[in-house]
């Protein structure tokens, strides 16, 4: 893998990790578009480099509210920082369920399924739209609605499916504030990241070679910055109720991904 296919990817992956166009969607068509050959222990190696990179991007943007919950919670006491940790551990277990149950049919869903890319892109789509039009918006997350929201992130494993744009318009079409859902979604991704991390480290998984660091180190700096920006963007745009025409780019993309697998197909 070169230095300027990391940059690229890691640009797709800082946009769209925040975004609500699906991350893994558009690198999978990414690869299908350059032919890519990161495959193997390479695929899940650089994978990881590009979620560190974007989750520290979230570090840093909510550093204020990460410090405010790690001094909540070491007053011991059942204050409404530990509420928010338990909703966002919550939150995490369906997902981490069905990631290690399900892994190896999961695995399947990334080898360049272009359909179902297509499809799920719609899926996003049709979510974003009516979340867009969801009036009401003004409760908190509660326990109740973190597992739910949990539920929807852990569908959003899927290629095509957007998990900030699952995760916000499942929040919003629940009724919660607009602001208050996306500060949930974006923080309640970042323990599952390095949970999914340790866990790869643990597995043996990770490999690296000394001649991929530039790109590596390409491909994170890429995805770290271009993270800062689109994660504070997506907040802006989520209070406006702007949701609707990622909705629309979603639907075009899908449909092209669709029409580009029946192609492929005859």
């Amino acid at each position: 893998m070169g230095v300027l296919e990391a940059i690229l990817i890691g640009v797709i992956q800082g946009l769209t990790e925040f975004l609500p166009v699906s991350s893994s969607g558009h690198i999978e068509l990414f690869k299908e578009i350059l032919k890519t050959t990161i495959e193997g222990e390479e695929n899940v190696m650089f994978t990881v480099v590009l979620h560190a990179a974007t989750a520290l991007s979230t570090i840093i943007v909510f550093r204020k509210e990460i410090v405010q919950i790690l001094k909540g919670l070491f007053q011991f006491t059942w204050n409404d920082e530990l509420k928010f940790s338990l909703k966002i551990i919550a939150s995490m277990f369906p997902a981490a369920i069905v990631g290690v149950v399900f892994k190896e049919e999961i695995d399947a869903f990334f080898t360049g399924e272009i359909m179902l890319v297509g499809l799920m892109l719609l899926v996003t789509g049709a979510v974003l739209f009516l979340a867009d039009r969801a009036k009401n918006t003004s409760k908190d997350v509660g326990l109740l609605e973190a597992i739910i929201i949990g539920v929807s992130q852990a569908i959003a494993i899927l290629p095509g499916i957007s998990r900030s744009g699952a995760t916000i318009g499942t929040s919003v079409l629940l009724g919660i504030d607009r602001t208050k859902a996306a500060k949930f979604s974006f923080l309640m991704v970042v323990p599952l990241i390095f949970g999914k991390m340790a866990k790869l480290v643990l597995d043996g998984e990770i490999s690296f070679q000394s001649n991929d660091i530039f790109a590596y180190t390409a491909g994170f700096l890429a995805a770290f910055v271009v993270g800062l920006l689109a994660c504070t963007w997506m907040i802006a745009l989520v209070k406006k109720s702007q949701l609707k025409y990622f909705s629309f780019y979603c639907f075009i993309v899908g449909t092209i991904a669709i029409f580009r697998a029946c192609y492929l197909l005859i």
